[in-house]
């Protein structure tokens, strides 16, 4: 035998074994979970929120774009998922991934996906504010900005929430996707005693206000301040 086909592959392992082509068509190993591969993809759109090429402003777009697509994630294909588990499916996808396991999985990544977008929200708050935009809450407040919301509340809010009571004898108040509510404890004036409530916020209530600007010395246009939650 010369030296050409010593250094054979096949003289040196041997036949190709052959493979049976079904066995391969039915192997999980050839399929990558489709809810498990969307997360992977919004990681992705989170990370042009980190590109330096982008404008501050645009890569706050790409966090906020990461957030809404995890928002439809949960309220249509984990939806689908729980649903199948609640009505007792066990057969495995494709993939081999039955709906629990595939629950189990996507609670890892998503917690995961999670935590890098509020790393980037505390990263991006800071490389706003050196770019003469500033979020605040209410500690980095002066007494003249609180009084000013105080009224912005009064006329702007206040006549259009409605705090409701959770308690035995009120059903639990419906909350719709993507509906945003205050979970309060008070306690009642006159015994002290506590008791629960929620206020659903209406569409129409800013989650962001801007704060009235404060005059330079030079007479310029100070840097706008916003105030809200941005959770």
């Amino acid at each position: 035998m010369n030296d050409a086909m010593m250094d054979s592959p096949q003289a040196q392992h041997g036949a190709p074994r052959k493979v049976e082509p079904s066995s391969l068509l039915n192997s999980p190993e050839r399929f990558i979970n489709r809810e498990l591969s969307w997360l992977q993809f919004n990681l992705r759109v989170l990370e042009e929120s980190e590109n330096p090429a982008h404008p501050v402003l645009e890569r706050l777009r790409f966090l906020s774009i990461s957030a809404s697509n995890l928002d439809e994630f949960y309220m249509v294909r984990v939806a689908g998922l729980r649903a199948q588990v609640r009505a007792g499916v066990i057969v495995p996808s494709q993939d081999g991934l039955t709906p629990q396991q595939q629950l189990d999985e996507i609670s890892i990544v998503a917690n995961e996906l999670m935590d890098k977008q509020q790393d980037r929200w505390r990263a991006l708050k800071d490389e706003m504010a050196e770019a003469g935009i500033e979020v605040v809450d209410g500690s980095g407040l002066g007494a003249a900005e609180r009084e000013w919301l105080r009224e912005d509340y009064l006329m702007s809010i206040l006549p259009v929430i409605t705090p409701l009571a959770v308690d035995p004898a009120h059903p639990f108040p419906f909350i719709p996707n993507l509906g945003f509510a205050l979970a309060l404890q008070l306690r009642r004036q006159g015994t002290g005693k506590m008791m629960n409530a929620l206020i659903p916020l209406p569409s129409g209530v800013k989650r962001f206000v801007e704060l009235p600007t404060r005059p330079r010395r030079d007479g310029g246009r100070a840097a706008p301040r916003v105030v809200g939650d941005a959770r």
